[in-house]
């Protein structure tokens, strides 16, 4: 690691209903469609010709039904030696779920819980699944969709994830968590655990036409975001002016067209060449690092911590 800048390649890895007709796993996961393939494989391939590990927040509450199938994924992952984390969508699990636990159903989304217990549950549940694979403790959480409370980051400590990767500004303005921090800079919460917040950038709007605006560090990258992964996109921001530590945020679909109906298919190869340019720029700017790689170095120094957040400044939303 020779560059002292670090950078983190997250993927949501998730099979939500609304953005494939059918076969969503192997359709929005593994990227498998008639005309061709862009999914993880092709991901961890183009990661892999640049020494580059992801790390893959996993998603089991969407595919309760086919728990199998999404397990095979986490597997995989950790065979070819990816950083496997947990990502939650509780909001999507059916109520028969809730009531083999003798849990209530409601309330569904992680940002209304009102009581630590609940989040607690939903990450030892689903964390156990994914260790139970990787014979590997959990070391960080991203919740679906950013929504978060109070009780998710006393939760993350008391089953002990040290790392949580849910602070954004867009999400804080969309009122799904309470919380943002503009610098976009890791911190520490008072109970211990770290905020790794995704990297965002602010672009202000103009009266009467169009509103302020936060963009995440994304691939494929915004009109607002451009990292000269594509050929058309002129050079205007190096990644060498964002922060020391940078999150970027992908999806397993991140390779795919969308089309018409909103569901991700596969069209060409367009995305996954425009990823390995992507992938040119990103190595030659940042050491890629894994959440592993994180602790470890903030352990020793290498990377320091913005400042530490009371957690009782922070309004729980119900």
């Amino acid at each position: 690691m020779l560059n002292r800048r670090y950078i983190l390649l997250t993927v949501d890895t998730e099979a939500l209903q609304g953005r494939a007709s059918s076969d969503h796993i192997q359709r929005l996961v593994w990227g498998e469609h008639a005309s061709g393939t862009a999914g993880i494989r092709e991901m961890c391939r183009i990661g892999g010709e640049f020494g580059a590990k992801h790390v893959f927040f996993v998603d089991l509450c969407a595919t309760w039904g086919m728990q199998e199938r999404m397990l095979d994924v986490v597997r995989w992952l950790d065979q070819q030696g990816q950083d496997v984390q947990l990502h939650t969508h509780p909001e999507t699990l059916p109520k028969i779920f809730w009531e083999q636990f003798g849990l209530n159903s409601r309330p569904r989304m992680m940002n209304e819980y009102q009581d630590q217990e609940r989040a607690e549950f939903i990450l030892r549940h689903f964390g156990a699944l994914i260790s139970d694979i990787t014979g590997k403790a959990i070391l960080a959480h991203r919740a679906g969709s950013f929504r978060w409370n109070s009780h998710t980051v006393r939760a993350l400590q008391s089953v002990g994830v040290p790392l949580s990767f849910n602070q954004s500004m867009r999400a804080a303005l969309l009122g799904r968590c309470p919380l943002g921090r503009g610098d976009c800079q890791p911190y520490r919460w008072s109970n211990g655990v770290i905020e790794v917040p995704v990297t965002e950038r602010f672009t202000p709007g103009t009266p009467d036409v169009r509103p302020d605006r936060w963009s995440s560090l994304t691939y494929p990258e915004s009109s607002y975001f451009q990292l000269g992964s594509r050929p058309t996109t002129f050079w205007k921001d190096p990644l060498w002016s964002m922060p020391k530590v940078s999150v970027v945020l992908m999806h397993s679909w991140s390779l795919l067209d969308l089309d018409e109906n909103g569901h991700f298919q596969y069209t060409n190869d367009r995305l996954l060449e425009g990823y390995r340019l992507f992938m040119q720029r990103v190595v030659k700017d940042y050491d890629v690092i894994t959440t592993a790689d994180f602790l470890d170095l903030q352990a020793r120094g290498k990377i320091r911590l913005s400042r530490t957040v009371n957690l009782e400044q922070v309004e729980t939303q119900v």
